[in-house]
């Protein structure tokens, strides 16, 4: 009757284990729920994404406010489009803001930066004013800034060094 009683507690054990495993699987690898399930499409295109991956987090001053959807090669102009799917409840980035991708650490992983733009409201008699656009579902933020490949920056500093001598 013990050796039941063992046994059952035993198994009960692994399956937790196997529970606790999978959870800790889904966490790492960022399967699970996370963000917000409601989201909105913004577009950008850069010269080089270096190693920026599906997935990769869209960040406001180390908060996530989005992630990456979806790259792919734009045929007309043969340059890289991310798409991204931004959390709704960020919805009042200007059309003035930037993006870059930029690396976490010396060589960690690389995400993309947002710096909001500046929204302009004008007043009513006014002339000289435009109003700022908030970029809406499927907008495209045009100003960005591409990834700095490490190898061309040490092959520029090799090379700058051979000149010099």
């Amino acid at each position: 009757m013990t050796s039941r009683k063992v046994e059952f507690w035993v198994g009960l054990f692994i399956v937790a284990g196997v529970f606790a495993f999978l959870a800790l699987a889904f966490k790492v690898a960022d399967a699970g729920a996370v963000g917000p399930s409601e989201t909105y499409k913004l577009h950008a295109k850069f010269d080089n994404i270096g190693g920026l991956k599906v997935r990769s987090p869209v960040k406001v001053g180390g908060v996530v406010v989005g992630r990456v959807a979806n790259i792919e090669l734009d045929r007309t102009d043969y340059v890289p489009v991310v798409t991204m799917d931004m959390y709704a409840q960020y919805n009042d980035f200007a059309e003035t803001s930037s993006l870059s991708i930029l690396t976490a650490g010396l060589l960690g992983e690389q995400y993309l930066g947002l710096e909001p733009g500046f929204v302009e409201t004008c007043d009513e008699g006014e002339e000289d004013c435009f109003e700022t656009e908030i970029l809406t579902d499927g907008g495209f933020i045009e100003d960005t800034k591409s990834a700095l490949v490490l190898e061309e920056l040490i092959g520029q500093f090799l090379f700058s060094q051979s000149d010099d001598s």
